[in-house]
């Protein structure tokens, strides 16, 4: 009985031996091998932090405005005409337009934010080694080439009612209605939607800033406020070491 009872016993150890050794060894696959929750989870937070942070810099007055690197400015096709439709008195017109357009931006971007989130949720990454040790803006870039369309469809309705409310729309139609008879004017086409535009620019200014985040939590270890970002970028930039 005793001799039975010691080989149970040693059939145990091995398997908690075994056990333990395969526990080990996935735990040093996930580390050799990026692309494991914790990773993915990483790339996650980058984001979400970032499209908070740009919110948080472009949700406010002047937040477009006043930023040269993201301001709206006129549609390309009225670009073509402004500078000559300015000399006969369309100066304040235009002016009014572009500020109303940012305005609109600015108080849209903070509904922007749930958008982003749900996006950046239900995104998967296709290759997490490739992002985590790509460029500056590798996380961003491929949210955006993944989650564009739908980021802007439907952030769509949202600019627009914001457009409404500003009267961003009025001096959109003021602007074209009081130079609809010149010539330029027409050429130009009065199709434009200009709430999609102004929509498609206010993700693409997202992005920008969203991209800006990234860079420097990817370089500013100080910028890794959580420590699941200290954890996946702190291995992998190795200018910390």
């Amino acid at each position: 009985m005793r001799y039975v009872n010691f080989i149970i016993f040693v059939f145990l150890c091995f398997f908690l031996v075994l056990f333990c050794s395969t526990a080990w060894g996935m735990n040093q696959k996930e580390e050799i091998f990026p692309g494991t929750d914790k990773n993915t989870l990483g790339l996650k937070e980058l984001l979400t932090i970032g499209i908070h942070e740009a919110v948080k810099l472009v949700g406010v007055e002047d937040g477009f405005y006043k930023n040269e690197e993201i301001k709206i400015p006129l549609p390309e096709k009225l670009r073509k005409v402004d500078s000559f439709l300015r000399k006969f008195g369309a100066k304040e017109v235009s002016e009014t337009l572009i500020k109303k357009m940012n305005r609109a931006a600015e108080q849209a971007a903070p509904l922007a934010l749930d958008i982003f989130i749900k996006a950046i949720k239900n995104i998967t990454f296709d290759d997490v080694l490739a992002l985590l040790s790509g460029k500056e803006n590798a996380a961003t870039e491929f949210l955006e080439s993944n989650t564009s369309e739908t980021l802007k469809s439907t952030f769509y309705p949202i600019v627009k009612n914001t457009m409404e409310e500003i009267k961003a729309l009025k001096a959109y139609n003021d602007y074209m209605g009081k130079y609809s008879s010149n010539p330029l004017v027409r050429s130009m086409g009065l199709d434009l939607d200009i709430s999609k535009y102004v929509t498609d620019k206010a993700i693409d200014g997202l992005f920008i800033m969203v991209a800006k985040e990234e860079k420097k939590i990817r370089q500013d270890p100080a910028a890794r406020v959580t420590d699941l970002l200290k954890i996946v970028f702190g291995k992998t930039n190795k200018s910390d070491q």
